[in-house]
C-alpha cells in the first residue's frame, strides 16, 4: 500500500441494476399456419451489479470517481420462443476485507474475504414471461405477456477493513513502520516526526520453514482516538480484522510502559469491546539503548501479557518476536 491519496478505504456509490426485458405476446404465423398458437419468448434478465474480491487490489481508489454504476437492461423476448438477451452484469473488483452496506439504513449486506468471491450488490430485474406461459384450456391464444421487472436504484457504501494476521498498535513514533520495514519487504515512510504513517501499510513477514504471515502497520493512535481525535478513529476499523494485536511502546516513553499500554487498550475497548478478546502481545521498542540491569528493573512493571524488548534498527530479538507472533497466530 502506498502512502497518500492513493489509499481509499470508503466509497459511496449509486447502483442501478438493469431492467428485465418484456415477454413477447407473439402468435405463431407462417405460410402454412394462419392461426397458430402463442410462441412468445421470455424477456432477458436485467444486469446485476456484482462485487468480486481480488488479491491484486489494495484500495478502493478505482471506485472513488465512479459515483453511478449502471448495469445493462435485459432484451425483449422474441417469436418462436426465443428468449431476450440477458443484460450485461457490472462487476466491481474490491480488496479482500471490503464490507458492503446500504447507505440509507446502514445495514451490512455482506463482506468479501476470499479471492474470486462474488456477491450480488444490486440484483437486476427479472425478465417478463412470454404469452406461451399463459396458454391453457380456456385461453388458447393469450394476446398478452408480462412486462419486465424494474431494476433497483440504491445508494451503497463499500468500506475496506484491512485483513492481516498481526496489527501493530501504538502511539505515533513508537517504531511501528520501522519494524515493518525490517521484517518485511514493505517500504513505509519513516521519519522522526509524529503521524508519518497516514494510511495502513501491509507487509508479508517470512518465517521459519517457508511460512509467512501478514503484518499491518496502522496509523498512530492518540488518546481520545475512539471519540474522533486524530487519524485514529478513521483507521481503528482496520484493527478489527487483525488476528493478533502487537502493542508497541518505546523504551524512552515519558509515561510508564504499563500506563501507555493501558491507554492504548482503553481506546480500543471504547471503539469495539470485541478487540479485547484478541491475543495481545507487547513489544518494548528502541531497547538497544538499555542495559541488562535496566531491562530487569523495567520488567517488574510490565502488564501481564507476553512481552519482549526489541530494537528494529539493531535487529535485536526480532526472530524471537516472530516466534511469539507465530505462536499467537497458530494458538
Amino acid at each position: 500500500m502506498s502512502q497518500g491519496s492513493n489509499f481509499v478505504d470508503y466509497v459511496k456509490i449509486c447502483c442501478r441494476s438493469g431492467k428485465g426485458g418484456a415477454g413477447s405476446a407473439h402468435l405463431h404465423r407462417d405460410v402454412l399456419t394462419s392461426m397458430g398458437g402463442p410462441d412468445g419468448g421470455d424477456g432477458g434478465r436485467g444486469g446485476h451489479i456484482i462485487v468480486k474480491g481480488s488479491i491484486h487490489i489494495w484500495t478502493l481508489l478505482h471506485l472513488k470517481y465512479r459515483k453511478h454504476i449502471i448495469a445493462e437492461d435485459g432484451g425483449a423476448g422474441g417469436s418462436s420462443h426465443k428468449s431476450g438477451k440477458q443484460g450485461k452484469d457490472e462487476i466491481l473488483e474490491v480488496p479482500l476485507g471490503t464490507i458492503a452496506k446500504n447507505a440509507e439504513t446502514g445495514e451490512v449486506l455482506f463482506e468479501i474475504t476470499k479471492d474470486g468471491e462474488t456477491k450480488i450488490l444490486t440484483p437486476g430485474g427479472r425478465g417478463g414471461l412470454g404469452n406461451a406461459h399463459f396458454k391453457n384450456a380456456v385461453q388458447q391464444t393469450p394476446r398478452f405477456a408480462q412486462p419486465g421487472e424494474q431494476g433497483q436504484e440504491v445508494w451503497n457504501i463499500l468500506e475496506l477493513k484491512v485483513l492481516a494476521d498481526v496489527g501493530l498498535v501504538g502511539f505515533p513514533n513508537a517504531g511501528k513502520s520501522t519494524l515493518l520495514s525490517v521484517v518485511s519487504a514493505a517500504k513505509p515512510e519513516i521519519a522522526d516526526y509524529p503521524f508519518t504513517t497516514i494510511v495502513p501499510n501491509l507487509g508479508i513477514v517470512s518465517y521459519r520453514g517457508g511460512k509467512s504471515f501478514v503484518m499491518a502497520d496502522i496509523p498512530g493512535i492518540i488518546e481520545g482516538a475512539s471519540s474522533g481525535k486524530g487519524l485514529g478513529y478513521r483507521f481503528l476499523r482496520h484493527i478489527e480484522r487483525n488476528s493478533v494485536l502487537l502493542f508497541m511502546v518505546p523504551a524512552d516513553t515519558s509515561r510508564s510502559i504499563k500506563a501507555e499500554y493501558e491507554i492504548l487498550k482503553s481506546e480500543l475497548a471504547s471503539y469495539n469491546p470485541e478487540l479485547m478478546q484478541k491475543p495481545h502481545l507487547l513489544a518494548i521498542t528502541k531497547s538497544d539503548m538499555l542495559d541488562d540491569e535496566l531491562m530487569e528493573e523495567m520488567k517488574q512493571d510490565l502488564p501481564d501479557i507476553p512481552s519482549i524488548f526489541i530494537s528494529s534498527v539493531a535487529e535485536k530479538n526480532i526472530l524471537e518476536l516472530k516466534d511469539m507472533l507465530w505462536k499467537a497466530i497458530e494458538g
